[in-house]
Parts: C-alpha cells; sequence; structure tokens
C-alpha cells in the first residue's frame, strides 16, 4: 500500500459519495488509475463497504447503551448460540468479546428507556448469561468510522 491508496483511503473515509473523477482529482491521478486502484482495494477486502451514516437523532434513535456481558460458560458452543442470538437483534450495531471482568460488549442503538428493556427482555431470553449490566451513554463526545491510516 503506497501514499496514494492511503489518500485515496482517507478520500473515501471522509466521504464515500465522491465520484470517480472527483476522487481521482483529490488524490492526484486520472479517473481509470484511480478506478483501478479502488476496485483492487475492495478486491482485497481492504475497503468492505461504502455506506450513508445516518444521524440516529435524526431518525428517532436517540439513546445509545453499552452491554456488558459475562458468562460462565466458555466454551465453542455457547459462544456459537450467543453470536447467532446477537446477531438477529438490529438494536445491536456492535458486538466484541472482550479480555478482562467483561466477556462480552454490545453496542445498543434504541429510541428510549422502554424499547431499551423490551431489547433486555428478548436478550436475557435468548441465551443463559452470569451478569448483564448496562449503562446508557450520557453524551457522544467522539464518533467516528474513521480508521488512522498513518500506522500504514
Amino acid at each position: 500500500m503506497d501514499a496514494i491508496d492511503r489518500r485515496i483511503l482517507a478520500a473515501l473515509q471522509r466521504d464515500a459519495g465522491l465520484s470517480m473523477a472527483e476522487l481521482a482529482a483529490e488524490v492526484g491521478l486520472s479517473t481509470t488509475p484511480c478506478w483501478r486502484r479502488v476496485k483492487a482495494l475492495e478486491e482485497k477486502g481492504v475497503i468492505r463497504a461504502r455506506v450513508a451514516l445516518l444521524d440516529p437523532a435524526q431518525i428517532g434513535l436517540g439513546a445509545t447503551v453499552f452491554v456488558a456481558v459475562r458468562t460462565a460458560h466458555h466454551n465453542a458452543d455457547w459462544l456459537q448460540r450467543f453470536a447467532d442470538a446477537v446477531r438477529q437483534f438490529p438494536e445491536v450495531v456492535e458486538f466484541y468479546r472482550m479480555s478482562g471482568e467483561i466477556d462480552y460488549l454490545l453496542k445498543v442503538v434504541i429510541p428510549d428507556i422502554p424499547a431499551f428493556d423490551r431489547f433486555y427482555k428478548r436478550l436475557i431470553a435468548s441465551v443463559d448469561m452470569t451478569d448483564v449490566s448496562s449503562s446508557f451513554a450520557m453524551e457522544e463526545i467522539k464518533n467516528t468510522t474513521e480508521l488512522p491510516l498513518d500506522y500504514l
């Protein structure tokens, strides 16, 4: 990956809606070589998708909740059942297996507390968990989808 690829990635992270001509001009290439590089980055899986980012509050999803899950079950079968169950919840926008005190962390986006309560009841019914704790985000201070490219 060279400097031009990094400039392409940076530009697309800021605005995936750029036309190929706009992107090419921004990174200093003509359209066809730029298109080839973008296609190569997509084929390698570096670019996973180009999406529109929505404002949650504008579509009635004003609450973000981080759900910490601990379990006494540390085997592949339980993890598969849990992962399959969590994938069925559209409210879960991020899902991680963690090190340390917490086994799994879920980021949940919902309209309000009653909606979270309904989600919570469905979650705890889906698979056996030892402990589930929830923290409501009071204020979003930083939220970005742009990954740091300085490490490439």
